[in-house]
């Protein structure tokens, strides 16, 4: 443990809404928060920076929220966060996509804790904008090579015996625009196509041994959304029989019309694009079907020219979430918990090391309680800033002893053309003045 300090250090998080007009954001967020002002950082964001609080609020005193009748039982039905935090959100990248009905919105990871995702701030993204489907006119087609070809009502799928599983979504693309060099300022931005939920449904053996799928013939699954897309992703039978779930339910809910309600697929560990949201069809084959979005899109371009396909699993990759781009540390000589999330698409995270010298020596990081197999883990580790520049960096290893790449060694097999698959360490540097930036070493 690195703590010749007691003293908590205190960090400020990154403006929200970091992508606005440049500097803009920042000067708006810090000259608020000298003010004492809540309505653009947050609660947290206060806290941390040490903001000024009226006396008369704090104790011996009663505050005023404790002198009033409070709001009654039921006043939201469905509940919400609380005001405070009403600016931790999903959030757009200018300049990612042309169009907001094909595009994406990032997961806040850098103010969550634990590994599970809330639902609304699951990230989001469609090919084709979000359909509004009626469940009950919603129908689940199985077909191909069968025996018996299927159409499942929703009330058909959950009458199955069903299970649930925690597991990790990431999109193929997560930290593309970082392939050539530091793009965006925030691990928002970086890293948030990724989310981690308990998926509830049926797995998808039940459903192929129901219809008697041709067990000597079947190679691949075809899947395919009710989206005005008609999104279709092939996904090898041994995928199928494994841990595949066509999935209703979302951290104890059904899911939410932008992850795929009333039923999508869920492929544990493979990139999000397989993962089929709306999902209206499914046909059994014997070779893959080579279609729009895994011919054209979703493929690697290697240096020498050639594409690389169906590279469906998602290699081990972790990111510390804090400190991470746009923070600032505030206190030299200050404690600190580095802390962030691991996960593979191949199975249980070993171990984390974290660096705080840009790579040249490693420390081992604690894992938190529950890891489990193609899931997020969450990593953490203590720090002591002295207050000279720093270069703080995660990498993983995990359980088939596969250990994440430095960026200079992910580019000399894959070139620095890739869109997709970009799981290189991540790196943050911290300046002398505590401000934390997106850079490449």
């Amino acid at each position: 443990m690195d703590r010749q300090d007691p003293k908590r250090g205190r960090l400020l998080p990154a403006p929200e809404n970091f992508l606005g007009a440049p500097g803009q954001a920042r000067r708006r967020a810090l000259g608020n928060l000298i003010a004492g002002g809540a309505a653009l950082l947050g609660a947290r964001a206060l806290h941390a920076a040490g903001a000024p609080a009226d006396p008369a609020h704090l104790p011996p005193n009663v505050p005023p929220w404790s002198q009033v009748l409070g709001q009654p039982v039921g006043a939201n039905p469905y509940g919400v966060p609380a005001s405070y935090e009403k600016n931790i959100i999903r959030r757009l990248s200018p300049g990612l996509t042309t169009t907001k009905h094909s595009s994406v919105a990032f997961t806040p990871l850098q103010n969550l804790f634990g590994i599970i995702t809330p639902n609304g701030l699951h990230f989001e993204r469609n090919h084709n904008g979000r359909p509004d489907i009626n469940p009950y006119e919603h129908r689940l087609m199985l077909h191909g090579l069968v025996r018996q070809p299927k159409i499942y009502t929703m009330e058909d799928l959950l009458r199955f015996p069903s299970v649930s599983r925690i597991h990790f979504v990431e999109c193929g693309a997560n930290t593309a625009m970082e392939w050539g060099n530091p793009a965006v300022p925030t691990v928002q931005y970086t890293h948030g196509m990724l989310s981690c939920s308990e998926w509830t449904g049926v797995p998808l053996s039940t459903l192929l041994d129901d219809a008697g799928f041709d067990r000597a013939k079947a190679k691949y699954i075809l899947a395919e959304g009710a989206d005005a897309a008609s999104l279709t992703r092939t996904i090898p039978i041994e995928f199928a029989l494994d841990d595949v779930l066509v999935a209703y339910g979302q951290n104890g809910e059904m899911l939410r019309p932008e992850q795929g309600y009333p039923v999508r697929l869920l492929v544990p560990g493979v990139q999000g694009i397989s993962n089929v949201k709306w999902l209206r069809r499914l046909e059994v084959g014997d070779m893959p079907w080579n279609t729009r979005e895994e011919s054209l899109q979703y493929s690697d371009l290697m240096p020498d020219g050639s594409s690389r396909q169906y590279t469906w699993i998602q290699e081990a990759k972790s990111v510390i979430t804090s400190p991470s781009g746009g923070q600032h540390l505030l206190d030299k000589g200050g404690y600190y918990e580095i802390t962030g999330l691991a996960w593979s698409g191949r199975g249980r995270i070993k171990r984390v090391d974290v660096s705080t010298d840009g790579g040249r020596n490693w420390r081992t990081a604690t894992l938190q309680e529950p890891v489990l197999s193609k899931a997020l883990t969450r990593f953490r580790i203590d720090w002591t800033w002295n207050g000279d520049p720093a270069l703080l960096q995660s990498r993983c290893i995990d359980e088939t002893g596969y250990v994440q790449p430095k960026m200079r060694q992910l580019r000399e097999v894959r070139g620095t053309h890739s869109i997709y698959h970009n799981n290189a360490i991540q790196t943050w540097a911290v300046d002398a003045e505590g401000k934390v930036h997106n850079v490449q070493v």
